[in-house]
C-alpha cells in the first residue's frame, strides 16, 4: 500500500522517453476488445450468475445523460447538442423503460451503494425532470441511505444554480463533480466553454451547505494557449477553492475521431514539452497545497475517502476510475453506456436510434461486450493492483489464483525489465513493486501485463499517458 514515502518522481527526460499511448485501465480487457457476440442473452445470464453469488456484490448505477446546451471544443464524448429541453422527454421514456427491464433482473436485497449521473451534461435535465429519474430508479433499485453512499453528479457550472443544488441535495445526492478545465479567459474561449471563478465557488458553496460532502473538479492540460504561467494561475484559484478531490487529464487531440476538436487552432496547441511542463506545475502545486497524488490523473485531500482508502490498501479502479466501491457491480443505464457484472462487460448502442429500437421492441439495448477468460481475470487484478496499491506479492497473489508467478509471467516480466532498469520498478523473489519514478508511467507497467496488446489486435488508439 502507499504511503508518504511512495510520492512519485517527476522527471521529464525519463517521460519523455515514455511518450506514447497507452490505455486508462478502468477496465481489463478494455474496451476495444468487447465484441459485438455479447448480447441480451449474455447479460442477463450474467446477472443471473451474479445473483447466485453466496454473498452477491452490491451495486453501482451509472445514468447517461447525453445532451449538452453548447460544444465544448476539446471534448471527446458520447453527446447531442441542442437547447431544447424537451428533446430530453423522448430519452427518459427509454431509460425508464431500460430500468423496468433491467431491475428485476437483480435480487431486491442488492443495495445500490453508488450512483453517477454522467454525460454529456447530466444538469442539462431540470431540476423537476432530475427529481423523476431518481424517483423512478428508487422505485426499481434498493437505494442505499447510509452515510456511506456515493450519490454524485457531473456539473456544468454554466447551467445550474442554487436552487437546483438545493434540490439535488433534498433529493439524496452527495457528490458532484465540476468541469472547470481552465479559468484563463482566451483559453475558456478557445475551447468554447466560458465560466467564471464565481460561478463555480457560488456551486461549490451551496454544495457544502446542502449536503455533498465530497466535491471534485477536472482540470485538462494540453488545451490551446495554455502555458505554465497560465495554468499555475488557474490552478492556484482551484486550490483556494479547497475542493476535496481534483482531478487533471491529458487532452488528447484527435480531430480525426472528433468532429468538435477540428474547430480548435493546432498551432495554439501547447508543444511537447510545454505539455510536460504543464503536468509537472501542477503536480508539484497540489501537492505542496497538501493534496495526495492518489494514480494517473487523481488528487485527494489527506482526509478525504480516497486518500484513507490508498492508505489502507482498499483503493480499487473500475469505469469511474479510482473508487472505494470498486467491489461494486455496475449497471450502465442509457445510451453509449458501459457495465461491469462479475466476470463480464456489456455496452449499451452507441447511438439514439438503435437505443430506442431496441427498447421500443422490449429488449436491453445491449450491443457488445466480454465474457472475461480466466487469464483475463487474473489480470485484471493484477493490473488494479498495480495502478491503485503499486505492488504485488507473489506469493499471495500466485496462491490466491493456484499458480506460480514468475512462470506464469514470464513473458510479461522480460517486458517489464527494461522499465526496471529506468528504475520504474522492482522486482525481486518476493514482489513487484512501483517506484516512486514509476508511480508517473504506472500505465507503461501495466501494459507489459497486458496480454491483448502483446499478442492479439493493436489497433485500438489509447491517450498519451502524460
Amino acid at each position: 500500500m502507499m504511503n508518504a514515502s511512495d510520492a512519485p518522481v517527476f522527471d521529464p527526460e525519463l517521460i519523455a522517453r515514455y511518450d506514447t499511448s497507452g490505455p486508462r485501465y478502468t477496465s481489463y480487457p478494455t474496451a476495444p476488445h468487447f465484441v459485438d457476440s455479447f448480447d441480451e442473452t449474455a447479460l442477463r445470464t450474467a446477472i443471473q450468475i451474479s445473483n447466485e453469488e453466496p454473498i452477491p456484490s452490491p451495486l453501482s448505477l451509472y445514468v447517461h445523460v447525453p445532451f449538452c446546451f453548447s460544444p465544448c471544443f476539446y471534448c471527446g464524448c458520447n453527446r447531442i447538442i441542442t437547447r431544447d429541453i424537451g428533446r430530453a422527454d423522448a430519452y427518459l421514456e427509454r431509460l425508464y423503460r431500460e430500468i423496468e427491464l433491467t431491475a428485476p433482473l437483480f435480487d431486491r436485497d442488492r443495495v445500490v451503494r453508488q450512483l453517477h449521473f454522467g454525460g454529456g451534461t447530466p444538469n442539462f435535465l431540470d431540476l423537476p425532470r432530475m427529481r423523476e429519474v431518481l424517483h423512478v430508479l428508487g422505485s426499481h433499485f434498493h437505494l442505499s441511505g447510509d452515510a456511506h453512499r456515493e450519490f454524485g453528479i457531473e456539473i456544468d457550472p454554466r447551467y445550474v444554480d442554487v436552487d437546483y443544488i438545493r434540490g439535488l441535495g433534498e433529493a439524496g445526492m452527495n457528490r458532484m463533480s465540476i468541469g472547470i478545465q481552465d479559468f484563463d479567459p482566451e483559453v475558456q474561449r478557445a475551447v468554447n466553454r466560458v465560466q467564471s471563478v464565481a460561478q463555480v465557488a457560488a456551486i461549490m458553496r451551496a454544495g457544502r451547505e446542502h449536503g455533498f460532502g465530497s466535491i471534485s473538479v477536472d482540470l485538462i492540460y494540453g488545451l490551446p494557449h495554455q502555458t505554465v504561467a497560465r495554468f499555475t494561475h488557474t490552478l492556484d484559484q482551484v486550490i483556494a477553492l479547497q475542493p476535496d478531490r481534483i482531478a487533471t487529464y491529458s487532452y488528447a487531440h484527435l480531430p480525426q475521431l472528433f468532429k468538435a476538436q477540428r474547430r480548435l487552432e493546432r498551432e495554439a496547441l501547447p508543444d511537447a514539452s510545454t505539455k510536460l511542463a504543464l503536468f509537472g506545475r501542477t503536480l508539484e502545486r497540489l501537492t505542496e497545497a497538501g493534496y495526495v497524488y492518489i494514480g494517473m490523473d487523481h488528487f485527494a485531500r489527506a482526509d478525504d475517502d480516497l486518500a484513507k482508502a490508498q492508505r489502507a490498501g482498499t483503493l480499487q479502479r473500475n469505469f469511474q476510475g479510482y473508487s472505494t466501491h470498486g467491489d461494486c457491480d455496475i449497471v450502465g443505464l442509457g445510451v453509449s453506456s458501459i457495465g461491469r457484472i462479475g466476470s463480464t462487460y456489456s455496452q449499451n448502442a452507441r447511438d439514439l436510434a438503435a437505443y430506442y429500437s431496441a427498447l421500443d421492441t422490449g429488449h436491453l439495448p445491449v450491443v457488445r461486450g466480454l465474457q472475461l477468460t480466466t487469464d483475463d481475470l487474473i489480470r485484471r487484478e493484477l493490473i488494479g493492483e498495480l495502478m491503485c496499491h503499486g505492488e504485488v506479492d507473489k506469493a499471495v497473489f500466485g496462491a490466491r489464483h493456484d499458480l506460480r508467478f514468475d512462470a506464469y509471467f514470464a513473458d510479461d516480466l522480460q517486458r517489464l525489465a527494461p522499465l526496471v532498469a529506468d528504475g520504474l520498478a522492482v522486482v525481486d523473489s518476493a514482489c513487484v513493486r512501483v517506484t516512486p519514478r514509476g508511480r508517473l508511467l504506472i500505465r507503461h507497467i501495466a501494459m507489459c501485463f497486458d496480454a491483448y496488446l502483446h499478442g492479439g489486435d493493436k489497433r485500438a488508439r489509447y491517450s498519451k499517458a502524460i
